[in-house]
């Protein structure tokens, strides 16, 4: 494999669609997914159907995955730098 084929701009081809998942706490009131939420829809826009959520066994954690459509590398730096402001946040995919 030659250097340019390991560089991330290799690996993703835009336009496409593109998965986040954030892990964070399982509150019962809501405000984590909010947050989430709020900060992809601040770069592209997000609709509520392609948001899913999972929580963990115990219920103290949960993992918000969002499906989005992004059109250049800049997007999808950009909503991983939002993303990694939300209090609370313990992993980032």
């Amino acid at each position: 494999m030659t250097p340019a084929a390991d560089s991330p701009s290799e690996l993703v081809v835009f336009p496409c669609h593109f998965e986040y998942k954030a892990f964070g706490p399982g509150d019962e009131d809501g405000r984590f997914f909010a947050q989430v939420k709020a900060a992809v829809s601040s770069v592209v826009p997000v609709s509520r159907q392609a948001m899913r959520v999972r929580p963990s066994s115990a219920g103290r954690y949960q993992c918000i995955s969002v499906l989005v459509t992004l059109h250049n590398r800049a997007q999808l730096d950009a909503v991983y730098t939002a993303l990694r402001k939300i209090d609370g946040l313990k992993y980032l995919l």
